[in-house]
């Protein structure tokens, strides 16, 4: 059903990201309760990887514009970036003595 309806799976992706999100959000939290250098490194981090994360998005967004891409195109490859930088947080959050 998905495969034929874009807008379906771009909000469905959507949905999945919120998820994942807030589990890195609920992560990140326990990491800063603790304190310490690592917090200060979390916070650093989490800051210099939204900046990233946001450049990529606006550059891959220009170049869908420009070359003509469908409405759904450049949407659901901003969420794809952002599902792939979570999921790669939630990793290395889980990781034991992260």
């Amino acid at each position: 059903m998905t495969a034929a309806n874009p807008w379906l799976r771009l909000s469905l992706n959507a949905l999945r990201l919120g998820t994942e999100a807030n589990t890195v959000v609920a992560l990140r939290m326990m990491k800063m309760a603790g304190g310490g250098a690592g917090a200060a490194t979390e916070a650093q981090l989490m800051v210099s990887e939204k900046i990233q994360a946001a450049m990529e998005v606006q550059s891959q967004l220009a170049f869908g514009a420009m070359t003509g891409a469908a409405a759904h195109v450049g949407p659901s490859k901003a969420i794809a970036l952002y599902r792939r930088k979570v999921r790669a947080n939630r990793r290395r959050l889980l990781k034991r003595g992260a």
